[in-house]
């Protein structure tokens, strides 16, 4: 990927540089510590090469008030690195530092585009009372309560109401599947669920009030319900008691904020392997402060007062992403709904008319506003607009022109990439750093990011597994209900001990610029939501007709993705219009509507390893050019001949694109 003379889409001007926060931050440094050299990369050097001393400096340029801090880290090798193992600091002391700020702290945009603001005043007096509730349904700290709710503000408070208990919050959008959800909050034993009514997206009302019954039945830890009544359905039929959201925040006492150690548990999210139930992974309060502190001051480069807003759900990462605008005083604004309707310039009014300064999406909705041609800069104004990020999967270098020939000309644009995983990014961009066409401009501080080759060697110009070579603080301090780490050890440092390895391709340039090549395993990103192959397979398998199947992503840089399934049938069964909209109806309302697939094919054979394994790394690698069929090893296989069909399949698929 080397491209030594390519020119620079955007380079920041010098009053741009000056006013970044990250030139500020070097500038509060010099007279504290030694740097290589005075910009980004002398920094980004020496926050890895003296982690400890990065981190307790942006403890202290941004005062979070960790209490009882001595050593940053224990010296424990990853996993087992314990961050600020004597302190205590809980995630809404770091909120509500800003919480006398004058100005909306939310601003909500539903389905039919009306607005809702909501002071910092009201976030937290709401907060206050929905944790004084909780806590009077006998909620405690390291109890987990579950969501089931839409990107709305009640979402951020319910959160917020959380983990002033020093309880565990974990959620789920809607539009999930009951078999989905229940899949990961079933593993989590949660004492209480919050849950909506129903939703509304493209126009249209979605009831939930059976899916909430249904939960219910399936999580019988449970024993209190909030319902937040988007839709105003008849009162839910359930086993425990029910109150309304109106209710349990209808007191005005300011509840304690409870007092937690640093590695406390704050969130638990999901993201799914190839074989059993989605990981439930794990982050702490102070793990998650920090990074998401420094993300948003020194990567986004956004400052108090200012409006930040990444379209998200809230099955994504991004949702907690955008929500940790609050910790540094910034306005969050959050967009629930279809980003189509009633047509793709949606989002673009949404950011004209709130005055956003930071636009953040996934990189197939602004590929889609660029297939459709739109031209939002001449169409709107957007005077505030002067920075953009992209994520989910990789931003095409048409994705890049296109932002600065039709969005605006004079943009920070930050493409990111990291993952549900540690809740961040590792690689994004810099605000003084220039914008080079398809390129990640830089590892994000602190994060010590490599390509590596099969024998952990270092690449440079060359496709690499993306790995994380010292530890991260938001890094998860464990997964749910993995008692001896042997999950967590075996998803992250399996190939590389003492090394995460993330699961992306990854090339590195010798400035520092970077490429995402898709996904190394097998777990499905479509949109930015992931998906265990393992939730789609048990429900194409529940099918009478489907003996066996194999499902891959073929996400690529510069081309869509496509998502076929392959299907074994009993003998003598056809693949009917009948059992495909069963497959795709089952999915879409079990699992998830973003994992339907594009296509389903009929196989002889799924190719298996002898230990039984589908073998859907090898096969989504074929399908990608990046395998050849020689390099299959096929005396690990029972059914070597299976590979063949799949073969031909790649062949044919290269002849139609005309590659």
């Amino acid at each position: 990927m080397s491209d030594a003379g390519a020119m620079p889409l955007w380079v920041p001007n010098e009053a741009r540089i000056a006013n970044a926060e990250v030139t500020r931050f070097i500038e509060w440094l010099s007279g504290r510590q030694s740097l290589a050299s005075a910009d980004y990369q002398g920094l980004l050097h020496w926050s890895i090469e003296t982690p400890d001393a990065f981190w307790e400096a942006l403890v202290e340029r941004y005062q979070i008030p960790i209490m009882n801090r001595s050593a940053v880290t224990d010296g424990a090798a990853m996993p087992a690195t314990r961050w600020y193992p004597d302190a205590s600091l809980n995630y809404m002391d770091q909120v509500y530092q800003n919480a006398e700020r004058s100005g909306p702290a939310i601003i909500a945009i539903d389905d039919a585009g009306h607005k809702t603001e909501v002071t910092w005043q009201q976030m937290r007096e709401q907060a206050a009372a929905l944790a004084e509730t909780l806590r009077a349904q006998g909620v405690r700290p390291g109890d987990r309560v579950v969501a089931y709710l839409p990107n709305i503000s009640e979402a951020i408070i319910a959160f917020h109401a959380v983990a002033r208990i020093g309880a565990v919050w974990s959620i789920c959008a809607p539009d999930l599947g009951v078999t989905g959800v229940l899949d990961r909050f079933a593993q989590i034993e949660p004492k209480c669920l919050i849950a909506c009514d129903g939703y509304r997206y493209g126009g249209r009302d979605f009831a939930r009030d059976e899916a909430l019954t249904a939960l219910l039945d399936g999580l019988p830890t449970v024993e209190h319900c909030v319902v937040v009544p988007i839709l105003e359905r008849p009162e839910i039929s359930a086993r425990i008691p029910v109150t309304t959201w109106d209710a349990a925040t209808s007191c005005r006492v300011d509840s304690p904020i409870e007092n937690v150690a640093f590695s406390h548990p704050l969130w638990i999210v999901y993201s799914s392997g190839t074989t059993g139930k989605p990981k439930a992974i794990v982050h702490s309060h102070g793990g998650v402060v920090l990074e998401h502190v420094k993300q948003v001051r020194l990567q986004l480069d956004l400052k108090p007062g200012e409006r930040f807003a990444w379209f998200s759900s809230t099955a994504w990462m991004m949702w907690n992403f955008n929500i940790a605008g609050l910790l540094a005083g910034v306005t969050v604004c959050i967009i629930d709904g279809h980003p189509g309707k009633p047509d793709l310039s949606r989002l673009w009014q949404i950011v004209d008319a709130l005055g956003i300064h930071f636009f953040g999406a996934g990189a197939a909705y602004f590929d889609a506003c660029r297939q459709a041609g739109l031209q939002p800069g001449q169409t709107f104004a957007l005077e505030t607009l002067s920075a953009m990020g992209s994520t989910g999967s990789p931003l095409s270098p048409d994705g890049f022109r296109w932002i600065y020939d039709s969005v605006k000309t004079d943009i920070y644009l930050s493409s990111i990439s990291g993952g549900t995983d540690f809740a961040s990014a590792c690689v994004g961009g810099a605000p003084t750093l220039p914008v080079y066409s398809g390129e990640i401009a830089c590892r994000t501080l602190g994060c010590a990011v490599d390509a590596y080759d099969g024998d952990a060697n270092a690449l440079i110009d060359e496709v690499g597994e993306l790995v994380i070579t010292k530890p991260m603080p938001s890094m998860p301090i464990m997964f749910w209900g993995d008692t001896e780490n042997r999950r967590y050890k075996d998803s992250y440092f399996s190939m590389y001990p003492g090394v995460w390895q993330h699961g992306d391709w990854i090339a590195f340039n010798e400035r520092g610029g970077a490429v995402i090549y898709g996904r190394s395993d097998a777990t499905i990103n479509r949109q930015g939501i992931r998906m265990g192959t393992a939730d789609i397979y048990q429900v194409v398998e529940a099918e009478p007709e489907v003996v066996d199947s194999l499902i891959v992503d073929l996400e690529y840089l510069g081309k869509h993705s496509y998502l076929p399934l392959f299907v074994v049938l009993q003998t003598g069964v056809s693949l009917s219009d009948d059992l495909i909209a069963r497959i795709k109806v089952g999915i879409r309302d079990q699992l998830s509507p973003r994992h339907v697939p594009d296509d389903i094919f009929v196989v002889d054979d799924v190719p298996r390893t002898f230990s039984g394994k589908k073998m859907e790394i090898p096969v989504r690698r074929i399908l990608l050019g990046q395998t050849a069929v020689a390099d299959i090893n096929r005396d690990t296989m029972s059914n070597p001949e299976s590979i063949d069909w799949f073969v031909r399949f790649a062949a044919q698929r290269r002849d139609n694109d005309g590659t």
